[in-house]
Protein backbone atom coordinates (compact mmCIF):
# COMPACT_ATOMS: atom_id res chain seq x y z
CA UNK A 1 0.00 0.00 0.00
CA UNK A 2 1.40 3.17 -1.01
CA UNK A 3 0.40 6.46 1.77
CA UNK A 4 0.52 9.81 0.75
CA UNK A 5 1.28 12.07 3.71
CA UNK A 6 2.33 15.44 4.90
CA UNK A 7 3.76 16.52 8.75
CA UNK A 8 4.53 19.85 10.47
CA UNK A 9 7.85 19.48 11.76
CA UNK A 10 8.13 21.82 14.38
CA UNK A 11 7.36 19.14 17.39
CA UNK A 12 9.11 16.01 15.21
CA UNK A 13 12.39 14.63 16.00
CA UNK A 14 12.91 13.83 12.05
CA UNK A 15 11.10 10.77 10.64
CA UNK A 16 13.14 8.10 11.85
CA UNK A 17 12.54 6.77 15.06
CA UNK A 18 14.33 7.24 17.53
CA UNK A 19 14.51 6.39 21.55
CA UNK A 20 12.43 8.49 24.09
CA UNK A 21 11.64 10.93 21.35
CA UNK A 22 8.60 12.29 18.99
CA UNK A 23 9.56 11.30 15.55
CA UNK A 24 7.08 11.09 12.24
CA UNK A 25 7.55 7.50 12.09
CA UNK A 26 6.80 6.82 14.94
CA UNK A 27 3.52 8.44 15.54
CA UNK A 28 2.61 6.88 12.32
CA UNK A 29 3.83 3.57 12.98
CA UNK A 30 2.06 3.62 16.42
CA UNK A 31 -1.25 4.71 15.40
CA UNK A 32 -1.60 2.84 12.48
CA UNK A 33 -0.75 -0.56 14.27
CA UNK A 34 -3.35 0.19 16.84
CA UNK A 35 -6.20 1.11 14.51
CA UNK A 36 -5.35 -1.67 12.36
CA UNK A 37 -4.83 -4.16 15.09
CA UNK A 38 -1.62 -4.99 13.12
CA UNK A 39 2.42 -5.05 13.36
CA UNK A 40 3.02 -1.72 10.73
CA UNK A 41 6.37 -0.84 8.98
CA UNK A 42 6.65 1.68 7.31
CA UNK A 43 9.13 2.48 4.27
CA UNK A 44 9.55 6.11 3.48
CA UNK A 45 10.77 8.24 0.20
CA UNK A 46 13.40 10.48 1.90
CA UNK A 47 13.97 10.62 5.97
CA UNK A 48 13.59 14.24 6.90
CA UNK A 49 15.59 15.77 9.46
CA UNK A 50 14.10 17.61 12.67
CA UNK A 51 12.28 20.25 12.24
CA UNK A 52 11.91 19.48 8.78
CA UNK A 53 8.01 19.73 7.02
CA UNK A 54 6.57 17.51 4.33
CA UNK A 55 3.55 17.90 2.12
CA UNK A 56 4.22 15.59 -0.19
CA UNK A 57 5.87 13.12 1.34
CA UNK A 58 5.76 9.36 0.27
CA UNK A 59 5.72 6.07 2.55
CA UNK A 60 4.91 2.00 2.01
CA UNK A 61 3.56 -0.73 4.08
CA UNK A 62 2.88 -4.40 3.50
CA UNK A 63 -0.77 -5.35 4.89
CA UNK A 64 -3.40 -7.99 4.44
CA UNK A 65 -5.60 -7.17 1.71
CA UNK A 66 -8.59 -7.35 4.10
CA UNK A 67 -7.97 -3.97 4.49
CA UNK A 68 -9.90 -0.98 3.87
CA UNK A 69 -7.78 0.91 2.08
CA UNK A 70 -9.96 3.65 0.60
CA UNK A 71 -11.77 4.05 4.22
CA UNK A 72 -8.09 4.59 5.80
CA UNK A 73 -6.79 7.77 5.39
CA UNK A 74 -10.41 8.63 7.92
CA UNK A 75 -10.05 6.47 10.33
CA UNK A 76 -6.49 7.95 10.82
CA UNK A 77 -7.81 11.14 10.70
CA UNK A 78 -9.64 10.33 13.90
CA UNK A 79 -6.28 8.89 15.63
CA UNK A 80 -3.64 10.95 14.61
CA UNK A 81 -2.08 14.14 16.04
CA UNK A 82 -3.35 17.12 14.40
CA UNK A 83 0.35 17.95 12.86
CA UNK A 84 0.74 14.69 10.78
CA UNK A 85 -1.97 13.54 8.10
CA UNK A 86 -2.19 10.57 5.77
CA UNK A 87 -4.13 12.01 2.69
CA UNK A 88 -4.44 9.11 0.51
CA UNK A 89 -3.82 5.42 0.41
CA UNK A 90 -3.86 2.70 -2.31
CA UNK A 91 -2.72 -0.37 -3.51
CA UNK A 92 0.01 -0.33 -5.69
CA UNK A 93 2.20 -3.21 -7.19
CA UNK A 94 4.60 -5.74 -4.84
CA UNK A 95 7.24 -4.14 -6.80
CA UNK A 96 6.63 -0.38 -5.41
CA UNK A 97 9.10 0.96 -3.15
CA UNK A 98 9.05 4.21 -1.63
CA UNK A 99 12.92 4.72 -1.00
CA UNK A 100 14.45 2.93 -3.97
CA UNK A 101 11.83 3.49 -6.83
CA UNK A 102 11.82 6.77 -6.48
CA UNK A 103 13.19 8.81 -9.60
CA UNK A 104 13.60 11.86 -7.82
CA UNK A 105 12.86 14.13 -4.46
CA UNK A 106 11.51 18.01 -4.61
CA UNK A 107 12.04 19.93 -1.89
CA UNK A 108 11.22 24.26 -0.83
CA UNK A 109 13.06 26.35 1.11
CA UNK A 110 11.53 29.29 1.99
CA UNK A 111 13.35 32.58 3.13
CA UNK A 112 12.31 36.10 3.52
CA UNK A 113 15.12 39.03 3.79
CA UNK A 114 12.13 41.79 4.65
CA UNK A 115 12.81 44.28 7.66
CA UNK A 116 10.32 43.14 9.54
CA UNK A 117 11.29 39.01 9.34
CA UNK A 118 8.36 36.99 8.80
CA UNK A 119 5.11 36.83 8.14
CA UNK A 120 3.85 35.79 11.82
CA UNK A 121 1.17 33.21 10.22
CA UNK A 122 4.32 31.90 8.52
CA UNK A 123 7.01 31.47 10.57
CA UNK A 124 7.24 27.92 11.57
CA UNK A 125 7.56 27.55 7.69
CA UNK A 126 10.28 30.49 6.61
CA UNK A 127 13.71 31.30 7.59
CA UNK A 128 13.82 34.98 8.54
CA UNK A 129 16.86 36.09 7.52
CA UNK A 130 18.49 39.41 8.92
CA UNK A 131 20.22 40.98 6.38
CA UNK A 132 19.55 41.81 2.56
CA UNK A 133 19.81 38.68 -0.13
CA UNK A 134 21.15 39.23 -4.10
CA UNK A 135 18.72 36.82 -5.59
CA UNK A 136 20.65 37.29 -9.08
CA UNK A 137 24.06 36.26 -7.27
CA UNK A 138 22.48 33.31 -5.65
CA UNK A 139 21.29 32.12 -9.01
CA UNK A 140 24.52 32.16 -10.60
CA UNK A 141 26.32 30.45 -7.83
CA UNK A 142 23.22 27.32 -7.90
CA UNK A 143 23.94 27.42 -11.54
CA UNK A 144 27.87 25.79 -10.98
CA UNK A 145 25.97 23.40 -8.76
CA UNK A 146 24.02 21.31 -10.81
CA UNK A 147 25.00 17.92 -12.46
CA UNK A 148 26.35 14.64 -10.92
CA UNK A 149 28.86 15.41 -8.36
CA UNK A 150 29.94 14.07 -5.16
CA UNK A 151 28.33 16.35 -2.68
CA UNK A 152 30.58 15.47 0.51
CA UNK A 153 31.59 18.67 1.42
CA UNK A 154 27.90 19.54 1.88
CA UNK A 155 26.84 16.23 3.76
CA UNK A 156 26.99 14.87 7.07
CA UNK A 157 28.23 11.22 6.39
CA UNK A 158 27.00 8.01 7.08
CA UNK A 159 29.07 4.88 7.31
CA UNK A 160 28.49 2.83 3.99
CA UNK A 161 26.80 5.56 1.83
CA UNK A 162 27.82 7.28 -0.68
CA UNK A 163 27.47 11.36 -1.14
CA UNK A 164 26.85 11.45 -4.77
CA UNK A 165 24.17 12.84 -6.33
CA UNK A 166 22.50 14.43 -9.60
CA UNK A 167 21.68 17.97 -8.54
CA UNK A 168 18.91 18.75 -11.04
CA UNK A 169 17.15 21.63 -10.26
CA UNK A 170 18.39 24.80 -7.63
CA UNK A 171 16.69 27.86 -8.65
CA UNK A 172 16.00 30.64 -6.57
CA UNK A 173 12.07 32.71 -7.05
CA UNK A 174 11.58 35.55 -5.20
CA UNK A 175 7.43 36.08 -4.98
CA UNK A 176 6.62 39.71 -6.18
CA UNK A 177 3.81 39.68 -3.89
CA UNK A 178 5.47 39.45 -0.27
CA UNK A 179 9.28 39.30 -1.33
CA UNK A 180 9.68 35.57 0.17
CA UNK A 181 12.56 33.80 -1.73
CA UNK A 182 11.69 30.28 -2.49
CA UNK A 183 14.52 27.92 -3.39
CA UNK A 184 13.73 25.07 -5.71
CA UNK A 185 15.44 22.16 -5.25
CA UNK A 186 15.21 18.59 -6.86
CA UNK A 187 17.68 15.41 -7.09
CA UNK A 188 17.64 11.95 -7.53
CA UNK A 189 18.15 11.11 -4.04
CA UNK A 190 19.72 13.74 -1.35
CA UNK A 191 22.13 12.63 1.57
CA UNK A 192 21.90 14.14 5.64
CA UNK A 193 21.65 17.88 5.75
CA UNK A 194 22.54 18.33 1.99
CA UNK A 195 19.48 20.79 1.05
CA UNK A 196 19.90 22.81 4.13
CA UNK A 197 23.86 23.08 3.53
CA UNK A 198 23.38 24.15 -0.25
CA UNK A 199 21.13 26.68 1.26
CA UNK A 200 23.34 28.12 3.67
CA UNK A 201 26.42 27.99 1.04
CA UNK A 202 23.62 30.44 -1.00
CA UNK A 203 22.91 32.63 1.72
CA UNK A 204 26.53 33.58 1.89
CA UNK A 205 27.26 34.41 -1.37
CA UNK A 206 23.51 36.23 -1.27
CA UNK A 207 24.12 38.25 1.44
CA UNK A 208 28.02 39.28 -0.44
CA UNK A 209 30.23 37.33 2.49
CA UNK A 210 31.78 34.41 -0.11
CA UNK A 211 31.82 34.78 -4.22
CA UNK A 212 29.65 33.06 -6.83
CA UNK A 213 32.39 30.78 -7.15
CA UNK A 214 32.63 29.57 -3.62
CA UNK A 215 29.97 26.91 -3.47
CA UNK A 216 30.89 24.77 -6.69
CA UNK A 217 34.68 25.30 -5.47
CA UNK A 218 34.05 22.76 -2.50
CA UNK A 219 33.36 20.53 -5.10
CA UNK A 220 36.51 19.14 -5.24
CA UNK A 221 37.28 18.37 -1.28
CA UNK A 222 37.26 15.08 0.04
CA UNK A 223 35.24 16.11 3.42
CA UNK A 224 32.80 18.12 4.31
CA UNK A 225 33.44 21.97 3.81
CA UNK A 226 33.78 23.21 7.97
CA UNK A 227 32.84 26.80 6.21
CA UNK A 228 29.16 25.99 5.13
CA UNK A 229 26.82 26.74 7.88
CA UNK A 230 23.60 24.53 7.85
CA UNK A 231 20.52 26.70 7.33
CA UNK A 232 17.89 26.12 10.04
CA UNK A 233 15.39 23.09 9.24
CA UNK A 234 12.11 25.02 9.37
CA UNK A 235 12.43 26.91 6.34
CA UNK A 236 12.66 23.33 4.66
CA UNK A 237 9.77 21.10 2.86
CA UNK A 238 9.24 17.81 1.17
CA UNK A 239 6.75 18.32 -1.39
CA UNK A 240 7.06 16.00 -4.07
CA UNK A 241 8.16 12.55 -4.96
CA UNK A 242 8.37 10.83 -8.51
CA UNK A 243 8.16 7.31 -9.19
CA UNK A 244 8.29 5.89 -12.31
CA UNK A 245 5.54 3.71 -14.30
CA UNK A 246 4.38 0.27 -12.41
CA UNK A 247 6.55 -1.43 -15.07
CA UNK A 248 9.22 0.21 -14.35
CA UNK A 249 9.31 0.35 -10.31
CA UNK A 250 11.39 -2.95 -10.35
CA UNK A 251 14.44 -1.90 -12.79
CA UNK A 252 14.04 1.49 -11.23
CA UNK A 253 14.96 -0.05 -7.56
CA UNK A 254 17.67 -2.36 -8.79
CA UNK A 255 19.53 0.57 -10.35
CA UNK A 256 19.48 2.80 -7.20
CA UNK A 257 20.66 0.34 -5.03
CA UNK A 258 23.83 0.19 -6.81
CA UNK A 259 26.83 2.24 -5.07
CA UNK A 260 27.34 4.97 -7.29
CA UNK A 261 31.01 6.17 -8.38
CA UNK A 262 31.47 9.08 -10.62
CA UNK A 263 32.12 8.36 -14.06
Amino acid sequence: MRLDLGYDGTEFSGWARQPSRRTVCGVLEDTMSMVLREDVVLTVAGRTDAGVHASGQVAHVDLPSTVDVAGLPRRLARALPADVRVFSARVVPEAFDARFSALRRHYEYRVTDAAFGADPLRRLDTLAWPRPLDVSAMNAAASLLLGEHDFCAFCKRRDGATTIRELQRLELVRAASDGVITAFVSADAFCHSMVRSLIGALLAVGEGRKPVSWPSSLLSLSGRASGVAVAPAHGLCLVRVDFPGDDELGARAEVTRRVRTLS
